[in-house]
């Protein structure tokens, strides 16, 4: 089982990067943590709103939810943001971690990325999700989430405050986007990353796909003919 955290700047942007994904690893079996750094102070909404809004979020993808102590618009990529996401790693044992992008329009995604990366540097897998303000992004990493899209949209539907009147977050566009990246994956629906880093853990063997023969090691499988 995978201890995984998803790494945010502001309530909604972890379910619009990789809501989906998260519902995957839960679905897996997997510990889910989100950090969410600041309390979107800038709005809209009051931070009383948008925090109800993202507890409710965090529980609709079965996820641990931590909130950080910075202020919207105002996070920077210092000593003590590094210091602050590495305790939750260390803390929660994450061998997985989502972030966002580094290249964005936004600056508390770009000091979110640099500050997780930093934080970190000794993990095996960081895989950055795309936001709407994502510059340039490159995906090379597909999670199916043909499974889970319903969740994301219904924890993407919790922060009201956001969704309503925002095209950025209109279920359709978020869909389309999945549509988008499966076609890129060759499957259905996917969300999409780009790795800093990512070890593939071999020792971790899947289940037998339907139709297919699971082997122990030493054997051989029968001919189907």
């Amino acid at each position: 089982m995978y201890s995984v955290l998803a790494v945010g700047a502001h309530p909604d942007d972890i379910e619009l990067g990789c809501g989906g994904a998260l519902a995957a690893h839960r679905a897996a079996g997997d510990a889910v943590t989100m950090l969410v750094l600041t309390g979107g102070q800038n709005g809209p909404g009051s931070v009383a709103e948008r925090a109800q809004e993202q507890e409710e979020a965090a529980a609709q993808l079965g996820a641990v939810l931590l909130w950080g102590h910075a202020v919207d618009c105002a996070i920077t990529a210092d000593a003590g943001t590094v210091s602050s996401v590495e305790q939750v790693i260390e803390a929660v044992a994450a061998d997985v971690v989502y972030v966002h992008a580094p290249e964005d329009s936004h600056q508390d995604h770009r000091a979110v990325a640099a500050a997780t990366v930093s934080a970190a540097r000794r993990g095996p897998r960081v895989l950055h999700y795309q936001s709407p303000s994502t510059l340039a992004f490159r995906p090379s990493v597909y999670v199916d989430v043909a499974a889970h899209l319903d969740r994301k949209l219904a924890a993407l539907a919790c922060h009201r405050s956001q969704v309503h009147g925002s095209a950025m977050v209109d279920p359709e566009v978020v869909a389309a986007a999945a549509r988008y990246f499966g076609a890129q994956a060759r499957i259905r629906y996917a969300e999409a990353f780009t790795p800093a880093r990512f070890v593939w853990d071999l020792g971790r063997i899947p289940a037998a796909a339907p139709g297919r023969v699971a082997v122990a090691p030493g054997q051989s499988a029968a001919p189907p003919w």
